[in-house]
């Protein structure tokens, strides 16, 4: 396993990666090495990204150029979000990491040093590891590492928001031991949506929509350190063993 290595200087807290165990290694994203096996299998899976504002990405160019803009979510230049790569080092080495293949993407989003917080979000897990050890082993390892007190982060809390009609998500929350906090009605909005394959709160538009904008209630779930502590590390421990 290579060594740890600090993340970008831009990022808020002095996190340190790979994150990993025996089943899933996160990494930084690394656009140039990492965006052509990302692109290249969702751009035809706009159900990947029907819950979330962007995506699909319909080329390598168009992902890339949004990496230059200085609002994109995961902008070098924003120091409250980074983006990992999965990595399923369960299957051979590949052309994306030598201990492994690509699995998808997820974030830490959000974050706030002062408040010692974060979410865990953007998480698109390539068709090929869905329904395996992935989502399950790089959610808990964002959550260890986030709480660990001795080598991690030494967070407070860790947030998880999901759209109101995107049940697979909400249930992963709650197996892992979020909590739900509650419940934000028309939270998001996605202009033009219906065109791109977006999933909405199928509610009444608000004045001045368009006929294709979708907008998304969202459920907001948190844990925070001391239910950590007292229950929800020993359940993802056993969780992740199974």
């Amino acid at each position: 396993m290579q060594l740890p290595a600090s993340a970008p200087p831009t990022f808020c807290l002095p996190l340190k990666t790979p994150i990993f165990n025996e089943r899933v290694k996160l990494i930084p994203f690394d656009v140039d090495l990492h965006s052509a096996a990302f692109v290249s299998q969702t751009k035809d899976r706009p159900d990947l990204f029907a819950h979330l504002p962007k995506g699909p990405w319909a080329s390598l160019a168009e992902w890339k150029a949004m990496w230059a803009e200085p609002d994109f979510t995961f902008s070098p230049s924003n120091p409250s979000s980074f983006l990992f790569a999965i990595i399923d080092t369960t299957r051979p080495p590949s052309a994306e990491d030598d201990e492994g293949e690509f699995a998808g993407v997820v974030a830490y989003m959000n974050t706030s040093q002062l408040s010692r917080s974060t979410e865990i979000g953007f998480i698109v897990v390539l068709p090929a590891y869905q329904r395996t050890h992935v989502a399950l082993n790089t959610t808990g390892l964002l959550l260890q590492y986030a709480f660990d007190d001795d080598t991690g982060l030494a967070l407070a809390r860790v947030g998880w928001w999901t759209s109101s009609k995107n049940v697979a998500s909400a249930r992963l929350a709650e197996k892992i031991g979020f909590s739900k906090v509650g419940e934000i009605p028309y939270h998001m909005a996605f202009p033009l949506g219906r065109m791109n394959g977006k999933v909405g709160n199928g509610k009444p538009l608000p004045p001045r929509s368009d006929p294709d904008d979708v907008w998304r209630d969202s459920l907001l779930f948190s844990v925070s350190w001391d239910q950590w502590k007292a229950g929800s590390r020993k359940m993802m421990e056993v969780l992740m063993a199974l």
